[in-house]
């Protein structure tokens, strides 16, 4: 994928506090933060057998921040959620509750997405492993999940005034944004294996537009 649970915080701080719950948890358990390490005093689930790494999220006392690194079983870099490098160090607790969410499946069907409006897929010839500029991409594909996200936690029958109603004018927010970042973006594809792209590909053209 080319964006992670990360990046749809930087886009949508409240995420967690809106809909955390239409997201799944991969570790739950208590830790302390000093400096920029956090250390899981007890955990039902090791980092790594978790699947923990650079660009997933983790609730510390209820505070969301991202991983920067995964350091061991129990230990892991954090830091505030960034725009840029640096990091951001957290505020140091001790022994305090610490969960660590993901929206993995909603960002992979907003991957799947991105790449089918692409045309790009094991049969039509190009791959996604082709495809040189996958930074680039990453904030559409953040964009899509954020729409499925709260399209999804809003539910087809939300009734006027309730919680649920309440957030489908994000879910259709989120959807009218990530339609409007498509047109302008592009997939730089290499298309001789040689590292450098000779071709582009736009949502919605089926050729590739040589350069």
């Amino acid at each position: 994928m080319f964006a992670a649970d990360r990046d749809l915080l930087a886009l949508e701080p409240n995420l967690l506090r809106d809909v955390g719950w239409a997201g799944q948890r991969l570790v739950s358990g208590v830790g302390t933060v000093s400096g920029t390490t956090l250390t899981l005093v007890t955990q039902d689930v090791a980092l790594d057998a978790a699947g923990v790494a650079a660009g997933h999220i983790v609730l510390v006392d209820g505070v969301a921040y991202e991983v920067v690194a995964r350091l061991s079983a129990s230990t892991a870099t954090i830091s505030r959620v960034r725009t840029g490098a640096a990091i951001l160090p957290p505020t140091p607790v001790v022994n305090k509750p610490v969960a660590f969410p993901t929206f993995a499946p909603q960002l992979a069907t907003a991957h799947r997405e991105l790449l089918r409006a692409l045309g790009l897929d094991e049969a039509g010839g190009v791959v996604e492993a082709a495809i040189t500029n996958p930074d680039s991409l990453r904030e559409v594909e953040a964009m899509g999940a954020l729409g499925h996200i709260y399209s999804v936690a809003a539910g087809p029958n939300a009734g006027a005034g309730s919680a649920a109603a309440a957030l489908l004018p994000r879910a259709q927010m989120w959807r009218e944004r990530y339609i409007a970042a498509l047109r302008t973006t592009a997939a730089r594809i290499d298309l001789n294996d040689d590292g450098e792209p000779e071709a582009t590909r736009r949502p919605g053209i089926t050729q590739l537009i040589r350069d």
